[in-house]
């Protein structure tokens, strides 16, 4: 049964609405602070994959619009980002970075060490570490390929894609529950007045109305197209050399020297424009990429690789728990980090920033996590599990 674009739209906002619905009727879900669209889109997942296995009917999704609304939120991610604050930031955002380094390395030795438990080949546990857990779908089937290509290593492609779409579920899941808990550990409670705090964020409050005109919305969407366009040409320019980047990286750095450029000539971008976008363009693209998640392809997985992402995933909670909120100062803003690094530790950057909505929402402001988390998650962390991916497979095991 195949699903046209506009129909695959509908459904996603459709997928939305349900999950907006569903965790204010479920208690359970808005104690362990479970995103909307995470909420929506696994029970729509799971629909899907009850047709799949009882009823013999594939559901197949027209997902034309599911990276162009990807890389436009990471162009109001870069659009929000200011030099200025970026500075202030800068000391937090090299801690993180160190945290989020410690986590690759732990993952890929968790990944390795099962893989010769089980012995079978130690590619399948980098496979199942921080190639397609902190890297993604796109990481994971592009060293996929080059593992089946260099290293003979079958299935290596479709292994990474299903240890990713476990990452990006679990990621989801986990955020919320293990804010809870440290929540729990400071006795956190957020006084009226700092509710009340007049500024609206662009990522922190995705629910607040936001006052707009149609003319900054109009030159916004311009703003967010010039660097979907100009980002996706850089990234076709760099492709195959050594300084190949992921398209949504190229996009948000022309984000951030567009947004940073109109403000040093005193047109500075509209932020509730940014804020309307980003929140919609992200709500849509994480209701649409869990909504066609293939499950049965999870379902497929050999006892091993599910064993180790099944101690990745216990790695991740036991990190969070003791490495990541102590490491990050063991205060509220730490909290809200911690829950950042579940949704990309795990799953993706749209994952980590509906992870922090989540708390945020029910708990308070966090500024400096949404300062940090987009930038660690969207650049810094590419770039540091490439150098981390090399440096193991130098290692004589893979030789």
């Amino acid at each position: 049964m195949n699903v046209n674009v506009y129909e695959t739209l509908a459904a996603a906002g459709l997928v939305l609405l349900f999950g907006e619905r569903l965790v204010a009727a479920l208690p359970l879900l808005r104690r362990w602070t479970i995103p909307e669209p995470v909420a929506g889109g696994l029970v729509a997942a799971l629909a899907v994959f009850g047709l799949h296995a009882f009823a013999h009917v594939d559901i197949r999704f027209d997902v034309a619009l599911q990276t162009p609304l990807m890389l436009a939120f990471f162009a109001t991610i870069g659009l929000n980002a200011k030099l200025a604050s970026l500075r202030a930031g800068g000391p937090v955002l090299v801690r993180f970075l160190i945290v989020v380094v410690g986590l690759l390395v732990l993952q890929n030795v968790v990944g390795i060490g099962m893989a010769l438990m089980f012995g079978i080949d130690p590619l399948f546990g980098l496979l199942g570490g921080s190639i397609s857990l902190s890297g993604g779908h796109g990481t994971g089937a592009a060293w996929g390929k080059v593992f089946t290509a260099h290293y003979g290593l079958q299935s290596a492609t479709e292994v990474a894609i299903a240890c990713a779409t476990f990452g990006l579920v679990i990621g989801g899941i986990l955020g919320g529950p293990v804010a809870q808990r440290l929540l729990k550990r400071i006795g956190h409670h957020l006084a009226d007045d700092d509710k009340a705090t007049p500024d609206v964020y662009a990522f922190e409050e995705p629910k607040a109305e936001q006052a707009t005109t149609p003319a900054a919305f109009i030159n916004t969407l311009t703003l967010i197209a010039i660097s979907l366009a100009a980002g996706s040409e850089i990234a076709l320019v760099l492709a195959g050399t050594a300084f190949e980047l992921p398209a949504f990286v190229c996009v948000l750095f022309v984000a951030v020297a567009l947004a940073n450029v109109l403000a040093f000539a005193g047109r500075p971008v509209t932020e509730h424009a940014v804020a309307l976008i980003g929140n919609a363009s992200l709500a849509l693209f994480l209701a649409m990429a869990l909504m066609t998640l293939r499950l049965w392809d999870l379902a497929s997985l050999a006892l091993p690789v599910f064993a180790i992402l099944a101690a990745q995933t216990v790695l991740m909670v036991i990190y969070a728990l003791f490495v990541t909120f102590r490491a990050m100062g063991g205060d509220y803003d730490a909290i809200v980090l911690t829950a950042g690094q579940c949704g990309f530790g795990l799953g993706a950057t749209p994952t980590a920033i509906a992870n922090m909505q989540a708390v945020t929402a029910r708990h308070g402001h966090s500024h400096i996590a949404f300062l940090v988390v987009p930038m660690v998650a969207a650049f810094f962390i590419d770039v540091a599990n490439a150098i981390v991916i090399k440096l193991f497979l130098a290692l004589p095991l893979f030789h």
